[in-house]
């Protein structure tokens, strides 16, 4: 392993606004689980999670564009969350955090209603048949969000990979709720939606290689 990961691990360990559940979390909920606005963001406004956030690039920027909301990045590696944590406690973005832990484990971190919404940004779109359900948008996924998203909850995608955004919306419309937006060339179609104009470094690669995003906006009814 290199110097550098390993640098950046222990660097995360230092910081406030990052929070690492151990093992335990695959049987045990995690302690901070219904006290993310009591403990963390110390106010009541809505939490908003991003999925797969990577180097948090997303988060940090949501954060700064809606003061109102409260911010959450979950990943798994460390070593790439590390950017976006680092930027939030040195810039002392109170209204951000981060989350290390695998989404398969989201519910025991996050309590029933405790969430208002999601974005799952550019995630592995996992081809072929066999690595279905390793897809954030597959039906165990979601019906783990379920549970803690609000009555009235949220999921955001975008992707730039088409059959993964069909998959997607077939996989929501199983639900009760509506498809607020829905299309298959984002930039050309809602022009007027500063947070959907906030782009990511891989975002902004693949526009300029011409290449069309996909986006969804879901919101349950139940």
């Amino acid at each position: 392993m290199g110097k550098d990961k390993l640098r950046r691990w222990a660097e995360l360990l230092t910081m406030e606004r990052v929070f690492q559940p151990d093992e335990k979390i695959i049987t045990e909920e995690f302690r901070i689980k219904g006290n993310w606005h009591a403990d963390v963001f110390k106010n009541n406004n809505p939490i908003v999670l991003e999925l797969g956030c990577g180097k948090g690039e997303y988060t940090v920027n949501l954060a700064q564009h809606f003061g109102n909301k409260n911010f959450i990045g979950i990943d798994i590696k460390g070593a790439r969350l590390w950017r976006g944590a680092k930027t939030i406690n040195e810039n002392k973005i109170m209204n951000a955090a981060f989350l290390r832990t695998r989404v398969e484990f989201i519910e025991q971190c996050f309590a029933e209603n405790e969430v208002s919404e999601i974005w799952i940004t550019f995630p592995d779109p996992q081809p072929g048949n066999a690595r279905e359900h390793k897809r954030l948008t597959h039906s165990s996924f979601i019906e783990r969000y379920f549970k803690f998203l609000s009555s009235t909850g949220i999921i955001h995608l975008k992707t730039d990979d088409l059959p993964f955004f069909e998959y997607s919306v077939e996989s929501l419309s199983k639900y009760k709720g509506v498809f607020i937006e829905l299309t298959k060339d984002l930039y050309n179609d809602i022009t007027d939606n500063e947070i959907l104009n906030i782009k990511t470094f891989y975002e902004k690669r693949w526009l300029a290689e011409g290449k069309k995003i996909n986006y969804l906006q879901f919101q349950f009814q139940r």
